[in-house]
C-alpha cells in the first residue's frame, strides 16, 4: 500500500542517492577527474528544462488543446538546431570573464553596473517564483493523490487551511533544506557545481524512464497501441474536438508566441543559463547537445497524446484533472510499482528544477543585491574582516529559503487558479525580458547601461501589469473589476486588452506589449548618448568574443597594487587557505615565484578580480579590488589601443598556432614518406636477394654448356645440337625469370598495370592448357579437364590470370614422373566464387614447405634459406595476382601422393549464380 511512511522513505532514499552522486562528482572534480566532462552528461543536464510542467502539465494541455503542447518544445529545438551559435558565444564570454549568473552577465556587459545587476536579480526572482510554485503544486498534488490510494480523489485545498496543515509548506521546507545541503556546502571561486550537474543528469534519465514507462503501459497495456487509441479519436464525440484543435486564426498567434517564449526561456532561464553556460566544461560538448537535447525532448513527448487521449476515455465524466493523468491511470489499474515510479519521476522533475533554479537565484541575490548593499553601508567593517566566506554562504542559504517560501506564498495566493502550464508561461514571459539586453549586448556595440536599465524596467512593468497582476485578480486577491474595467476605471488600461488590443490570448498580448516597451526603451535610450569608457570596453569584449582576432585576454587595468594586499582581499571572501593555494598556483603557471612584497602586475590584478567575481559577482569584485589597488583611469583611446594590441597579439598567436600545425603536418608527411622509402628499399632488397638466388642456376647451366662446346671442338654434331638446345632452353628460362622479377617488382611497389574486365574463367583455362600442350607432350603426360559450362563470369585481368595458370601448369609438369604423369584441372562453382584446382601425381610437398613455396625467400636469423628445390618466382607472383583480384591461392598435398594447387575468384557484380546453380554449388562444396 502506498501510505505516507512508504512515500517518505522512498523520497528520502531517492534524495539520498542524488546527494551521493553529487558528493562523488565533487570528489572527482577535486581530484582533477571531472565526472561531467562528457557531452552526453552535458546534454542530459540541459534536460532540467523538463520540469513537472513537462511531466504532468503537457498531458493536461494536450487533453485540452491536442497538439497545443508542442510549441513549448519546438522553441528549444529550433534554438539548438539554428541558434546554437548564440549559446556558444555566451559560453565563450562567460569563461573569459568568470561570469557566474545571468545577472552578472548583463551587468558585466554594461560596465559592471551594480544597479543593473540588482534589477536583473529582482526580475529573475519575481519571475521565477510562479515557476517554483508550479513545482510545489505538482509535487503536493501527487502526494495527496497517492495518500488516497487505491481511491482516486482529487486534492482540494481549502482557502482557510492553515499553513501548519498544508503539506505544500513542508515540501517547500524539505526542498530548501535539501538544496542548501546539495548546492551550498562550500564556496567555489568558479561557481561550478560538478556534483550537482551529475545529479541533474541522473534525474533527467529517471524522469524520462518513468514517463516512457507510463506511456508504454497506457498505449500497449490499456489499449492496443497507437492505432487503437487514435481510432477512438474518430468515434468518440468528446475526443473529436482535439482533432480540430490545431491552431487556426488567433491560434497561430498563440503558437508563435509560445515558440518565441520557449526559445528564449531555454537560453535565459536562470537554471538553463547555469547548466548550459556556467557549468559547461568544454564548449565542444555543444555539438552533441545540439542533437541529443532535442532527441530527449522528442522521446519524452512521444506518449503525451496517447496518455491524454487514454485518460480522457478512461475517466470520461469522472472529474479527474488532466494534469494528473500520468499518475491516475496507473493508480486506476492498481499498478502500485508503476505509480511509485511515476511519483519518483515527478519528484525528479520538480527537485531538479528547484535545486538548480534556487542555487542560481541565490547566487544572484548574494552577489547582485545583498553584497552591493553591504559594501555600500558596511564597507569598512567588511574590509577589516579576515574571512567572509561563512557570511557569503549564510546569505545564499537564507536566499534559498526565502525564494522557496515566496514560491509557496504564490502557490497559496494564485496557484489554484491556473493549470500547471499556465503558471509556467508566466515565468517564461518574465525571463524573456532579458533577451533585448543580452542579445543586443552581444551583437550591438551601441547598447548602453541606461538603455538596458530602461528596457528591462519597462518590459518588467508591462509584464507585471498584463500577466502577473491578472493572476492575482483571477485568484480573488485583487478586485475583479481590475480585469474588466482597467486601472482607475480607464477602459484603455484593461490589463489583458491594453490600449484596446484584443482578440489574442493573454500570453501573446503580454509578449507584444512588453517587448514593444522593452526593445523601444533599450534602443531609444541607448541612442541618446554614446557608450562610456567602461561600456565601450565591455561591448568590444562581448561583441568580438567569437572572432579569431577578438580581444579575449586583454588586460584593461593600469595602476599599482601589492601582491599581499590582493591575496588578503581574496582570502577574506574565499578563505585564507584557498587564496594562498590560488596565488601559489598562479605564480607556478607564470614561471615565477610568489613574493608578497612584489608589486602586482595587471594580469595578477585581473586574476584576483576574477577569483572574487566567482564569489561576489563582477561588479562587487571590481569595487573590492579598487579598495586595495590604486588604479589609474584609462581614456577611451587608451582602451581601444589596448584592445587593438590584444587583437593583434591574438592574431599573431593564432598564426603561430597555424604555422605550428602546418609544420607538424609536414613532419608527419616526411615521416610517412621516409617510411615508404624504407619499405621500397626493403622490397628492392627482397627482390634483389630473390633474383640473385634464382639467376644462379640458369647462368651456371649456360656457362657449363658453353665451356663444353668451347673445350671440345671435335664434339659430334648430335651432342653439339643437344647442348645448344639446352643453352636455348636455359636462356628462355632466364628471360622468363627476368620478366617475372620485373612483374613482381611492379606488383610489390603498386605500379603494376591491371586491365580488369569480365571474363569466362573456362576460356582462360582452355587457352592456358593449349599453350602448355607441347610441354606435356614432351613429358609424355596426360592432362584431364573438368570444366562445366554456363558458369558466372568473374572480374579479372586476362593476361595475368593466364600467367597464373601457366605458372601452376608448368610447376605441375616440372615434378611429374616420366612416362606416367597425370594432371587434372577442375573448375568448380562455390556459393560466392569460382574455384580452380590443378592436381598432379608428382612427389608432393612436405607440410613444412607448403607455405614456404609462395614466398620469395625465407629470412632465418641473418641468412637466406632457399625454398624447396625447383620452385621459382612463379608461385609468389601467382599468389599476389590472385589476392589482388580478391581471391585466395593455396596448396593441399600429402608427400608421395601428389599436390593440388587451388585458387578462388569472386563473381563479377551482376553475375550471381541462379538458384539452381547455387544448389549445385552447395552440393559441390559438400562433396569437395
Amino acid at each position: 500500500m502506498l501510505q505516507a511512511p512508504v512515500l517518505i522513505a522512498v523520497s528520502l532514499l531517492y534524495l539520498g542517492l542524488l546527494f551521493a552522486v553529487a558528493w562523488w562528482g565533487d570528489r572527482r572534480a577535486d581530484c582533477g577527474r571531472s565526472l561531467i566532462d562528457s557531452p552526453t552528461i552535458y546534454a542530459l543536464s540541459m534536460a532540467v528544462y523538463c520540469t513537472t510542467w513537462t511531466f504532468y502539465g503537457s498531458v493536461g494541455r494536450a487533453a485540452v488543446s491536442g497538439i497545443g503542447f508542442l510549441p513549448v518544445y519546438l522553441g528549444p529545438t529550433l534554438v539548438m538546431a539554428l541558434g546554437w551559435f548564440i549559446l556558444l558565444k555566451m559560453i565563450r564570454i562567460v569563461k573569459a570573464n568568470r561570469i557566474t549568473s545571468i545577472a552578472d552577465f548583463i551587468s558585466s556587459r554594461y560596465g559592471k553596473s551594480h544597479l543593473l545587476g540588482g534589477l536583473v536579480t529582482i526580475i529573475a526572482v519575481v519571475g521565477i517564483v510562479p515557476y517554483i510554485a508550479l513545482q510545489l503544486k505538482a509535487v503536493s498534488s501527487t502526494v495527496g493523490l497517492l495518500l488516497s490510494y487505491p481511491h482516486i480523489v482529487m486534492p482540494h485545498r481549502s482557502p482557510t487551511m492553515s499553513v501548519a496543515a498544508d503539506i505544500s509548506f513542508y515540501i517547500a521546507l524539505i526542498l530548501a533544506a535539501f538544496t542548501i545541503v546539495f548546492g551550498t556546502r562550500h564556496l567555489d571561486a568558479t561557481e561550478r557545481h560538478e556534483g550537482m550537474v551529475a545529479a541533474i543528469a541522473l534525474e533527467s534519465g529517471v524522469k524520462l524512464v518513468a514517463f516512457v514507462a507510463v506511456g508504454v503501459f497506457v498505449t500497449y497495456g490499456l489499449y492496443g497501441g497507437f492505432g487503437d487509441i487514435f481510432e477512438h479519436l474518430a468515434t468518440h464525440a468528446e475526443l473529436r474536438r482535439l482533432a480540430t484543435a490545431i491552431p487556426s486564426g488567433q491560434g497561430y498567434t498563440g503558437w508563435f508566441s509560445l515558440i518565441v517564449l520557449s526559445a528564449l526561456a531555454v537560453l535565459f532561464l536562470p537554471r538553463q543559463f547555469q547548466v548550459a553556460v556556467v557549468e559547461n566544461v568544454n564548449e565542444s560538448h555543444l555539438r552533441r547537445a545540439a542533437w541529443l537535447f532535442p532527441l530527449y525532448l522528442l522521446l519524452i513527448n512521444i506518449f503525451v497524446l496517447p496518455i491524454a487521449l487514454g485518460g480522457l476515455m478512461h475517466f470520461s465524466g469522472q472529474g479527474v484533472d488532466a494534469d494528473t493523468f500520468v499518475l491516475t491511470l496507473p493508480m486506476s489499474q492498481r499498478q502500485e510499482g508503476l505509480a511509485l515510479l511515476v511519483f519518483i519521476g515527478g519528484l525528479s522533475a520538480g527537485t531538479g528544477m528547484v535545486i538548480v533554479e534556487t542555487i542560481a537565484l541565490s547566487t544572484m541575490v548574494c552577489n547582485d543585491l545583498v553584497m552591493p548593499l553591504l559594501l555600500r553601508h558596511r564597507g569598512l567593517a567588511l574590509a577589516e574582516s579576515k574571512d567572509l566566506s561563512g557570511l557569503l554562504l549564510g546569505i545564499r542559504r537564507g536566499a534559498i529559503v526565502l525564494i522557496l517560501l515566496l514560491g509557496y506564498c504564490y502557490f497559496r495566493l494564485a496557484g489554484e487558479a491556473y493549470a500547471l502550464v499556465a503558471i509556467g508561461l508566466i515565468s517564461f514571459a518574465a525571463v524573456a525580458q532579458f533577451a533585448p539586453a543580452i542579445i543586443g549586448g552581444m551583437y550591438w556595440r551601441g547598447g548602453t547601461r541606461g538603455g538596458a536599465l530602461a528596457g528591462l524596467l519597462a518590459g518588467f512593468v508591462v509584464w507585471g501589469y498584463t500577466l502577473l497582476l491578472p493572476s492575482f485578480a483571477k485568484s480573488g486577491w485583487l478586485p475583479g473589476d481590475f480585469l474588466t474595467q482597467g486601472l482607475f476605471g480607464i477602459d484603455l488600461l484593461r490589463p489583458q486588452q491594453l490600449f484596446g488590443l484584443g482578440g489574442i490570448d493573454e500570453i501573446s498580448h503580454c509578449l507584444f506589449w512588453s517587448f514593444l516597451a522593452n526593445i523601444g526603451a533599450y534602443v531609444g535610450v541607448s541612442l541618446l548618448r554614446p557608450p562610456m569608457v567602461a561600456e565601450a570596453t565591455q561591448a568590444t569584449v562581448f561583441v568580438d568574443a567569437l572572432k579569431e582576432t577578438g580581444p579575449i585576454g586583454a588586460v584593461l587595468w593600469r595602476g599599482r597594487a601589492k601582491v599581499s594586499d590582493l591575496q588578503q582581499l581574496v582570502g577574506r571572501f574565499l578563505g585564507p587557505a584557498r587564496a594562498e593555494v590560488a596565488f601559489a598556483g598562479y605564480a607556478r603557471r607564470q614561471g615565477g615565484r610568489q613574493d608578497d612584497r612584489l608589486e602586482a602586475d595587471a594580469r595578477l590584478v585581473q586574476f584576483a578580480e576574477s577569483l572574487l567575481a566567482g564569489a561576489i559577482g563582477s561588479a562587487s569584485a571590481r569595487v573590492m579590488v579598487a579598495s586595495v589597488a590604486k588604479e589609474e583611469p584609462l581614456s577611451i583611446e587608451e582602451v581601444m589601443h589596448i584592445l587593438d594590441e590584444a587583437s593583434q597579439l591574438r592574431t599573431y598567436s593564432r598564426e603561430l598556432e597555424r604555422k605550428s600545425r602546418e609544420l607538424t603536418a609536414a613532419t608527419l608527411e616526411l615521416r610517412e614518406a621516409n617510411e615508404r622509402l624504407q619499405e621500397l628499399d626493403r622490397v628492392k632488397d627482397d627482390i634483389m636477394s630473390s633474383v640473385t638466388h634464382e639467376l644462379r642456376t640458369p647462368l651456371t647451366s649456360i656457362r657449363a654448356f658453353s665451356e663444353l662446346l668451347r673445350d671440345d671442338p671435335k664434339m659430334h654434331l648430335p651432342d653439339r645440337e643437344r647442348f645448344l638446345g639446352l643453352i636455348v632452353s636455359e636462356t628462355e628460362r632466364l628471360t622468363r625469370l627476368i620478366n617475372q622479377t620485373l612483374d613482381l617488382a611492379k606488383i610489390e611497389s603498386g605500379r603494376a598495370d591491371w586491365n580488369a574486365c569480365e571474363l569466362d574463367l573456362k576460356e582462360v583455362i582452355e587457352q592456358s592448357v593449349a599453350a602448355t600442350s607441347q610441354l606435356f607432350r614432351e613429358k609424355e603426360a596426360h592432362v584431364e579437364l573438368d570444366l562445366p559450362d554456363n558458369l558466372p563470369l568473374i572480374l579479372g585481368d586476362r593476361d595475368r590470370l593466364i600467367q597464373v595458370m601457366l605458372n601452376l601448369l608448368s610447376n605441375a609438369a616440372k615434378f611429374l614422373p616420366p612416362g606416367s604423369g597425370r594432371v587434372r584441372v577442375v573448375l568448380r562453382l562455390l556459393a560466392d566464387a569460382l574455384q580452380v584446382s590443378v592436381t598432379d601425381n608428382g612427389p608432393g610437398i612436405r607440410p613444412q614447405d607448403q607455405e614456404l613455396i609462395f614466398e620469395k625467400f625465407r629470412q632465418v636469423g641473418d641468412t637466406m634459406t632457399a625454398k624447396p628445390a625447383g620452385t621459382g618466382l612463379g608461385l609468389p607472383i601467382s599468389r599476389r595476382i590472385v589476392e589482388h583480384l580478391g581471391g585466395r591461392l593455396w596448396v593441399e598435398s600429402v608427400p608421395g601422393e601428389g599436390a593440388t594447387f587451388l585458387f578462388t575468384l569472386p563473381f563479377a557484380p551482376q553475375h550471381e549464380p541462379a538458384p539452381g546453380q547455387q544448389e549445385q554449388a552447395a552440393e559441390g562444396g559438400r562433396s569437395g
